[in-house]
């Protein structure tokens, strides 16, 4: 049960961050605040996840994978729980920041993975746990978009907390502690610096349009965050136990699965953003399908099964092949999926095809990633670095975010008063996208390949000892 376990943990994760999605238009109405202050329940999510993503995965390579897995959980049932007891806005922010700790649930799950189950399984699991963030957004958006409409707001908030009460409940007892630890004092320097870097990077990023690019709170902001981020670096080189093994992490083996994980994040989050807006659409635009929430909801469900079908299929080619070519691949078949999008998007099949093949291609390479990871850290790094390697797509995410509403904001003309993006809009937004995703799959193909006697499928049992250095292996 533990892979089970630890999926549902996964899939409640993707769940809690895009719950609040359905809800955003009636939010100012339904807590007496502006559209700006309601847009921080989003924003309060992903900036907690971005800091605590590598701390939490740190601390669980020091002090146990299990236990920090459930204090991730916890926190984000807790911040469910005063969501669904409070009306105030700033309450509402400040349990949404709680929520985001969650986003620490999948890299650690991957790293118990490599320590619990046999190479054989390893694969297909890493691959799967990879998956939930894409099966979770797609299943539970129409689930969240269905309540909201048919019930109180509240009653959301009190579903996903029972929901993640039972993932507590499961992964206390089908998960064991692992025994794979890399003992040490905790860096909280470098936890600090990092916290303080990433925070004024994203948020520049998130609220870049909001407060306009060139205004001094956000050039302030990216000035921060580089002074903060180059400080930060010199003291994790020469930190004795660093948070983050600079180290290791620039090796092409490492940065390169990063840098594409940032692309590819980038690539595949303009499908997610602006599927639901275009079918949504009022028709009088020429090109909108004047969809509920629910139903745009419910054109992701195939998206969602798709990635829950084909991770596995994403494992034996990782077997049969290599990580490197599946993430490749991955990243072209995202590709592939734009065109379609750019070629129609206007008849709901052709909208939900060309969503399905981004989807494909998503679950292609996000499978492939932490198996690319598991194969180039020390067992003891595992849990710190797939965190990173997330960090990395949660940057790319609110990048894309950033950008597709520049885009979007640019191209719009009035529709009954008000102001409603073009099809052209939307379309630069997938060919922007597109690009990325294929400069992910030229950078995936860079990657160079593992090492002799570390083809073990994701990084099981048999090569649980201390990745040497490059040259001991090229030596070896």
């Amino acid at each position: 049960m533990t892979i089970p376990a630890l999926a549902y943990g996964g899939i409640l994760m993707a769940v809690m961050q895009t719950v609040v999605v359905p809800l955003l238009p009636d939010l100012p109405r339904l807590t007496g605040s502006s559209p700006g202050a309601v847009s921080w329940t989003v924003t309060a999510t992903l900036l907690s996840g971005a800091v605590l993503t590598p701390v939490l995965g740190r601390a669980g390579d020091m002090y146990g994978k299990r236990r920090v897995l459930l204090g991730a959980l916890a926190l984000m049932t807790l911040g469910s729980v005063m969501c669904a007891l409070t009306s105030t806005i700033g309450v509402l922010i400040a349990a949404r920041a709680l929520q985001g700790a969650a986003a620490a649930v999948v890299p650690l799950s991957i790293s118990i993975l490599r320590d619990e189950l046999p190479p054989e399984r390893t694969g297909s699991a890493v691959a799967l746990m990879s998956s939930t963030v894409g099966i979770g957004a797609a299943l539970g958006l129409p689930l969240t978009a269905l309540i909201v409409q048919y019930a109180d707001w509240h009653v959301m908030f009190w579903v996903t907390s029972a929901l993640g009460a039972s993932g507590i409940a499961l992964a206390w007892w089908a998960v064991r502690e692992s025994p794979v630890r890399e003992p040490g004092r905790f860096d909280v320097l470098g936890a600090l610096g990092l916290a303080a870097g990433l925070a004024a990077l994203l948020l520049a990023v998130s609220q870049g349009g909001t407060w306009g690019w060139t205004s001094p709170r956000i050039l302030g902001l990216f000035g921060v965050a580089v002074l903060v981020m180059t400080l930060w670096w010199v003291q994790q080189r020469r930190a004795a136990r660093p948070l983050v093994d600079l180290r290791l992490a620039v090796r092409p083996r490492v940065a390169l699965p990063h840098l594409t994980a940032l692309l590819v994040g980038f690539g595949f989050y303009a499908n997610s953003l602006v599927t639901a807006q275009l079918v949504q659409a009022p028709k009088e635009t020429g090109y909108g399908l004047g969809l509920s929430i629910v139903a745009s909801g419910l054109c992701l469900l195939p998206s969602g099964v798709i990635m829950l079908l084909f991770s596995p299929v994403s494992a034996r080619i990782s077997t049969a092949r290599g990580p490197r070519v599946t993430l490749a691949l991955g990243a072209g078949v995202i590709v592939v999926g734009y065109v379609m999008r750019i070629a129609d998007s206007t008849d709901l099949w052709m909208i939900i095809v060309g969503s399905a093949v981004v989807s494909l291609g998503t679950t292609l390479s996000y499978s492939a990633l932490p198996t690319l990871i598991l194969r180039a850290v020390p067992a003891g790094q595992t849990a710190s670095a797939n965190g990173v390697n997330v960090l990395m797509r949660t940057i790319g995410q609110a990048t894309c975010s950033a950008a597709v509403a520049a885009v979007l904001v640019h191209h719009t003309r009035a529709v009954g008063g008000a102001p409603v993006p073009t099809l052209h809009g939307y379309l630069l937004s997938f060919a922007m996208a597109g690009t990325v995703a294929l400069v992910a799959c030229a950078v995936a193909l860079a990657i160079p390949g593992s090492p002799a006697g570390r083809r073990d499928g994701g990084g099981g049992r048999a090569v649980r000892e201390q990745a040497p250095e490059d040259g001991a292996l090229e030596g070896a």
